[in-house]
């Protein structure tokens, strides 16, 4: 199959029997299967991929796995390549409007999978990945715990007006796209029940592989006209993570790159 880095659209082409089809995620060259893979093993282990992505997620409207390998590699338990695709995920609240992955070099626990067993994952491998967000799917997400509380820990040291010594409480909080621009409108519940809005706008884009920066972010409070300008400042993701593109087009994100998964 050919992994398009260029496109989230799933390819409709028919794989090897046994094999699920998947998302088409490569470079404009592509990346060419070398083989028609495993069409004993595959049959057992894909379905075993699919469940177990989909008992990650809390919904998914669409989702499609494959699996390359010969039958000698699989029945060991080493993949040498799986694709996946998935389109309206949503994991632990967050909303991921689509999102392609090829991961390579992978390890599971196959002999317990035929005897019934849970797949699991026997060491870290790496992936691609290439996920789209629209604004609509982003402004869910700000719901959800997880990237509630990643964006009150963010903002409470760019805010002067903020409780110190007590966690940020944000409200309404919406964010517009626009290229290679964030906006943020939100307001702060402070502990004595004053309620402030906000505006924080910056401009955003990739540092290094693994840097995001923030560029001269501008914060505006209580609709006030004057606006503040603070420092531009870098986010650090660390070593395994490396981004090769970030895009913000009006109401969109686009990210590719990729990162290390542990077992």
């Amino acid at each position: 199959m050919t992994v398009d880095r260029n496109s989230l659209q799933f390819n409709d082409e028919s794989g090897s029997a046994g094999e699920p089809e998947t998302a088409n995620l490569s470079q404009q060259e592509g990346i060419r299967s070398r083989g028609q893979g495993s069409r004993i093993a595959s049959a057992v282990l894909s379905p075993a991929v699919q469940l177990w992505l989909r008992s990650q997620v809390q919904q998914v409207d669409e989702l499609k796995v494959k699996i390359e390998g010969s039958d000698r590699q699989i029945f060991t338990g080493t993949i040498p390549k799986v694709t996946a695709g998935a389109i309206g995920a949503v994991y632990r609240g967050l909303h991921l409007t689509e999102v392609a992955i090829e991961g390579t070099g992978i390890r599971v626990n196959l002999g317990q999978v035929i005897k019934g067993q849970p797949l699991r994952l026997l060491e870290s491998f790496p992936i691609f990945g290439v996920l789209r967000l629209i604004q609509a799917d982003l402004n869910a997400s700000l719901k959800a715990p997880l990237l509630a509380d990643a964006l009150s820990e963010f903002l409470w040291p760019l805010l002067p007006i903020v409780d110190r010594g007590q966690p940020l409480k944000l409200q309404n909080s919406q964010i517009v796209i626009d290229t290679g621009l964030l906006t943020l409108s939100a307001v702060i519940l402070r502990a004595d029940g004053t309620e402030i809005p906000f505006v924080l706008r910056t401009g955003l884009r990739m540092a290094s592989s693994h840097e995001l920066m923030f560029e001269e972010p501008e914060l505006e409070i209580s609709k006030q006209l004057n606006s503040n300008i603070l420092n531009s400042f870098k986010i650090d993701f660390g070593p395994e993570v490396e981004i090769e593109e970030l895009i913000l087009n009006p109401g969109e994100i686009v990210c590719r790159g990729g990162i290390r998964v542990l077992p």
